[in-house]
């Protein structure tokens, strides 16, 4: 059986991001458990799991803003955190980050400067997450789901190679949450890099890869047919149950693990 850093050293070649034996303690509470995984450019990349699983503690490692006992993060083939790295990644946290006694388009402004893309990306951001009908309002008078396209919209700006997004959906109606997915696969098939977490198992079928967590430890790396198949399960929320079950995860490629069988 292979070790989790193992399986993020044979991760596909040229992967956005690189995770090798991380360590994260956060409040005297070890966040994150030597964690190894890589996320393959280009693709939509669920990570799941309950809450406390470690899922915001690796996100805010991969941009930078975590500080960490011990491992390393590249992105982009750069030490996460890197300033270069700022004008190519984008985060989106849980919470809404917008400030609410600034309209849409002021906010956007606001954060193009930062970052300094061209004053032209607020228009193209604005369509891309269909923000033009409240561009005028303030973003405190706007509604959950649209607060959220609006922290989308500002990860956007610069047309950023990879984006974190850390429960984008969370608390939104089923309509606004198929909206949102239907961006984020035509953000990839733009050829944009997508990390989302999540702990609605049902939307893990929208991704093309899934990381699964729990207590800080990697329970599963592979597409969404392999962690079925792995399981015998049709089902992923029966299939991380049966994972957790098992305690000790099999992190190898879905072909390797067939040829061994």
């Amino acid at each position: 059986m292979m070790n989790n850093s193992d399986a993020a050293a044979d991760a596909v070649p040229g992967a956005a991001i690189i995770v090798e034996d991380l360590t994260v303690v956060r409040g005297g509470v070890t966040a994150l458990d030597h964690l190894s995984l890589a996320v393959p450019r280009g693709r939509i990349v669920g990570l799941l799991g309950p809450s406390g699983s470690g899922k915001t503690s690796l996100m805010r490692a991969i941009v930078g803003v975590q500080l960490v006992k011990s491992g390393t993060i590249e992105v982009l083939g750069l030490p996460a955190g890197n300033r270069s790295l700022r004008t190519r990644m984008g985060y989106v946290t849980q919470q809404a980050s917008v400030y609410d006694d600034l309209t849409v388009r002021q906010n956007l402004a606001y954060f193009r400067r930062i970052i300094g893309a061209p004053a032209s990306d607020i228009d193209r951001v604005i369509e891309r997450t269909d923000l033009a009908s409240v561009t005028g309002r303030l973003a405190g008078s706007l509604s959950g789901g649209q607060r959220s396209r609006v922290s989308l919209a500002a990860a956007l700006l610069g047309d950023p190679e990879v984006l974190v997004l850390d429960e984008p959906t969370v608390g939104l109606d089923p309509v606004l949450r198929v909206e949102l997915w239907a961006l984020f696969r035509s953000l990839a098939d733009d050829g944009a890099t997508l990390l989302i977490s999540s702990h609605v198992m049902d939307e893990a079928k929208r991704c093309d890869r899934l990381l699964l967590l729990r207590d800080g430890r990697l329970l599963a790396d592979d597409t969404v047919r392999g962690v079925l198949e792995i399981t015998g399960t049709d089902d992923v929320e029966q299939a991380f149950l049966r994972l957790i079950e098992r305690g000790e995860p099999d992190l190898r490629p879905t072909a390797e693990r067939e040829a061994r069988r």
